[in-house]
């Protein structure tokens, strides 16, 4: 069974938005309160966390989520990675370094906006990572045991204990993602020009941040039990979709479900949202059962 548990929904500044006084951010339903887009996923016996944004720290909180084999990155941009320090947490209670799952690009971006993590000569408690470099083929996750306990020396570091027992010092070490027996298969698109990813496990697939998705990858698309797609506006947007073209896409992919997601002030409530969406897909003829999705919000693949 694969379970996809959606921690956050909403656009790059979450919803309610700063300052806002708008219908929808001063809502009292809890499903209007939406944190960064994120995504915790069970699968073959994993916890793997789909982008680690600015509410990271609060969306592990949120749920109760003390343990991560794997953080899966789309993209580079703040919104999905401004919390990636925070796993300095989890590399205390796990005694491991957080693998990380990112393209070249992405890399390139953290090296920057994380500097001090990749320094020769860390700073004591900077946060330890393992980055695993993914491209378009199918890739394997797998789980953290017997990768080697983490130490920690006060004021000092993480270090790695040898076999005669001297320490070895920890580093952020780059390598090539395994592709023998995959259990994750990526999922091309453009967020404006910028080349991105989702994932699909099983029979859940993950997109956000996208607004093409080439034809070359609506064959990793059939099948599907469960779906997210991203939209941010009723009109045309230059980096993601617009409600129409989620629609529309959404009835060609013909998943079972279909979930809404990385969603913005401008849509109405969520009991509103949802009873336009239903107007909107008979008029549209599209037999997906089509919902915004919500934070705290689980959906399951039970097939095998």
């Amino acid at each position: 069974m694969t379970r996809l548990t959606f921690l956050g929904t909403g656009t790059s500044q979450g919803v309610p938005i700063i300052g806002c006084r708008c219908p929808v951010c001063q809502s009292a339903d809890v499903r209007d309160k939406r944190f960064r887009s994120a995504a915790f996923v069970q699968h073959d016996g994993l916890n793997i966390l789909v982008d680690a944004g600015p509410d990271f720290r609060s969306q592990m909180l949120a749920h109760g989520i003390s343990h991560l084999d794997a953080i899966l990155l789309t993209h580079s941009h703040k919104d999905h990675t401004g919390g990636l320090d925070d796993v300095r947490s989890l590399n205390y209670i796990d005694k491991k370094a957080v693998e990380i799952f990112c393209e070249e690009r992405v890399l390139q971006s953290l090296r920057i906006e994380y500097s001090y993590a990749f320094e020769e000569h860390k700073y004591p408690g900077a946060p330890e990572w393992h980055v695993h470099l993914i491209d378009e083929r199918p890739f394997r996750v797998d789980s953290l045991e017997g990768t080697g306990d983490l130490e920690w020396v006060h004021d000092t570091g993480y270090f790695y204990r040898q076999p005669d027992g001297s320490l070895r010092p920890s580093d952020n070490a780059v390598v090539e993602a395994p592709h023998a027996q995959p259990n994750v298969v990526p999922i091309r698109g453009l967020h404006s020009r910028m080349p991105v990813l989702g994932f699909r496990f099983g029979n859940i697939a993950y997109i956000t941040d996208m607004s093409t998705l080439p034809e070359s990858e609506f064959p990793k698309l059939q099948g599907l039990e469960h779906v997210t797609l991203n939209t941010v506006s009723y009109h045309p947007h230059h980096s993601h979709f617009s409600l129409e073209e989620a629609l529309r896409l959404s009835g060609r992919i013909g998943a079972r479900h279909t979930w809404l997601t990385h969603l913005s002030h401008a849509f109405p409530s969520y009991n509103d949202f949802c009873a336009e969406l239903k107007q909107r897909c008979a008029e549209m003829g599209i037999s997906s059962d089509v919902q915004p999705a919500y934070d705290g919000l689980s959906i399951r693949d039970q097939k095998l």
